[in-house]
């Protein structure tokens, strides 16, 4: 039973081996293209030619047909051809035939015996008579033959056996390196021919193996992309908050003491900016709708207006087509709050707030301009991080699509873009 288990586990080890091999050069098979492959076969072709001619063609034929001469010339009797005729002599006797005694030299006769000098002895086998000067020796020690023949006629007769004798090695070496070469060249032909049929069968389920797992491959790593990207761009937008909030309250408890209906309406519109910018920040899309940012943006400055009152005109030019137009959330927001914060509202005199959405070259462009003090003229107690998230959360979502462009207005004032790829939002 032992021995029955260690044989099924070689076997097994083979049988695994033989499966590992054939599926790897499957899969090398299938990764070639057509042409690659017919190239290949081109190319195995011309070597087994080359091989097939140095192999069984070449030098090693004349080396294993000498080889075959010289193994007639050995064989079991040998024949020797020279001026005085034919010795042929037996170099293999069979064991079973046991050799032949001496002859036992004549002894003297015995007085003891007397009739040991009168047997008979047996008779000499007389010498076969000569045919045309020649005769036949055969000598019964050796089993050796010696055949007298003319000079003349030994040396022809020689010279017919070497060729007769070159002859046939040669035909049988032929014969052997053509089959062996038509054994190899069927092989070469036989392989070329396993590879284009598994090529052919299974070329096209190893490929739709291959396409899948790549296919796996990339939405697994685009929906990790997909995760990480919406996590940064839900820790970006947590970090933006309505700064204007608490100077908001404040205003509010101001205007408690000294313009009660004042502070009601703008406790109103805190309240109706609250009910539009929660949801958006607690929701967790990365897409919105524009119509929802202009309304959050418009209760903002709603708020504003109160706080500023005649210091601040808005200018909304948002066409309803677009406000189904998908738009990152809260952009718009900071976009806002940084023309406000950094040039309107630290302006003696106000002015004006413009917002204008349209669509170019199958692009949404959403702009916001303001002519307030511009650039650098009021030192700023920001962390300048809100361009900056802006750029990331653009870069995340669209790629090189998306863009921000920050360029000074004229004759005073900042104008800022966005850019982002148009398309239809799931939430109106």
């Amino acid at each position: 039973m032992q021995a029955r288990s260690s044989t099924q586990q070689y076997l097994t080890g083979i049988l695994s081996w033989l499966y590992r091999a054939f599926d790897a050069v499957a899969t090398w098979v299938t990764q070639l293209s057509w042409w690659k492959f017919l190239l290949f076969a081109c190319l195995t072709l011309t070597a087994a030619a080359i091989l097939q001619e140095e192999l069984f063609n070449g030098p090693a034929q004349e080396e294993i047909a000498r080889a075959e001469r010289e193994a007639g010339r050995r064989s079991e009797a040998s024949i020797l051809i020279d001026e005085s005729g034919i010795r042929f002599n037996p170099r293999n006797r069979p064991r079973s035939e046991p050799a032949e005694p001496p002859a036992t030299p004549a002894t003297p006769a015995d007085p003891a015996h007397p009739d040991a000098s009168d047997a008979p002895r047996p008779p000499m086998p007389p010498n076969p008579p000569a045919i045309g000067g020649s005769g036949v020796n055969i000598h019964p020690g050796d089993d050796s033959v010696h055949i007298e023949l003319p000079p003349q006629i030994g040396e022809e007769l020689s010279n017919a056996i070497e060729a007769a004798v070159e002859d046939a090695a040669e035909q049988k070496v032929s014969r052997y390196h053509k089959q062996a070469s038509t054994w190899f060249m069927n092989f070469v032909l036989l392989l070329l021919l396993a590879l284009f049929g598994t090529k052919a069968l299974v070329g096209g389920k190893k490929r739709a193996d291959a396409e899948a797992q790549v296919a796996n491959a990339a939405a697994e790593r685009e929906a990790m992309q997909r995760q990480l990207s919406e996590t940064r761009m839900q820790m970006m937008q947590a970090q933006v908050e309505p700064h204007f909030l608490f100077n908001t309250l404040a205003s509010v408890e101001h205007l408690i003491r000294v313009d009660p209906p004042r502070a009601s309406a703008m406790q109103r519109s805190l309240i109706q900016y609250l009910r539009a910018v929660l949801p958006q920040m607690r929701d967790n899309a990365v897409l919105t709708g524009l119509g929802r940012e202009v309304d959050m943006v418009s209760a903002y400055l709603a708020l504003l207006k109160m706080r500023m009152e005649e210091r601040l005109t808005v200018d909304l030019q948002i066409p309803d087509g677009l406000r189904s137009a998908a738009f990152p959330p809260m952009m718009l927001q900071s976009m806002v709050e940084n023309a406000i914060k950094h040039g309107l509202e630290c302006k003696p005199e106000g002015g004006t707030l413009r917002i204008v959405a349209e669509v170019a070259d199958s692009k949404l462009r959403v702009t916001v301009t303001d002519d307030g003090v511009g650039f650098g003229v009021v030192p700023s107690d920001g962390t300048g991080l809100g361009l900056q998230t802006i750029r990331d959360r653009l870069k995340l979502l669209h790629g090189d699509a998306g863009r921000l462009h920050i360029g000074a207005n004229s004759p005073s004032g900042v104008i800022a873009t966005i850019e982002v790829p148009y398309q239809l939002s799931k939430q109106a």
